[in-house]
């Protein structure tokens, strides 16, 4: 049976950013991969009239996580900077998209999309009950995010050709992917939604 995307629904990208393809501060492995199934995502939603909000990371320059300032990951995403920008190719609508920056106090590291964010409320304001969760990585960012949703009551569901890890150890993401099942996700590819309109 396939999944129909409805008003309830809203899509979350993820950290698609320059600092996080290949070739950034924090590379994720082939994240550049992705880019265009995130972006027929995007445009399913787009289509059926549903929010699609794009989490960033948007770091001062002193922010605890970077290994300068004691933490464990190189200088990334800082705010204004390049690498913070979303990565080349990746489509945002005009309408009914929203930007939820994340990690922006220097004292306070955030990986889930509703840390120190308006994520809940806006979803809460437009009556969201599930979400559709892409980009990365996998195992950080794209799994706090999905986990914090299903601790605040949203459904969830993992869109599993459209994310990618870090796997800092190999099979982070594998165990990823299972602690958010169960948590209560599900997994979905593009040909497990009704794409007819």
């Amino acid at each position: 049976m396939k999944i129909a995307v409805t008003k309830k629904d809203a899509l979350v990208v993820v950290d698609m950013q320059k600092d996080f393809m290949p070739h950034g501060a924090l590379a994720v492995a082939e994240a550049d991969s992705i880019i265009g199934r995130v972006n027929d995502y995007t445009k399913l939603f787009e289509k059926r009239g549903c929010c699609v909000f794009f989490t960033r990371d948007w770091h001062p320059k002193s922010h605890i996580s970077f290994k300068q300032n004691g933490g464990v990951w190189p200088t990334h995403c800082v705010q204004g900077s390049r690498g913070a920008e979303f990565c080349e190719g990746l489509y945002i609508p005009s309408d009914n998209r929203f930007i939820i920056s994340k990690g922006v106090s220097k004292d306070f590291d955030a990986y889930s999309g509703f840390q120190g964010t308006l994520l809940k409320e806006l979803l809460l304001e437009r009556g969201v009950k599930r979400l559709f969760i892409c980009g990365v990585a996998t195992d950080y960012c794209v799994k706090e995010t999905l986990l914090g949703a299903e601790n605040l009551g949203f459904r969830t569901v993992l869109l599993i050709d459209a994310v990618k890890g870090v796997d800092i150890t190999e099979g982070d993401s594998e165990s990823a992917r299972k602690l958010m099942m169960s948590a209560g996700a599900v997994t979905a590819v593009m040909q497990d939604l009704d794409i007819s309109f």
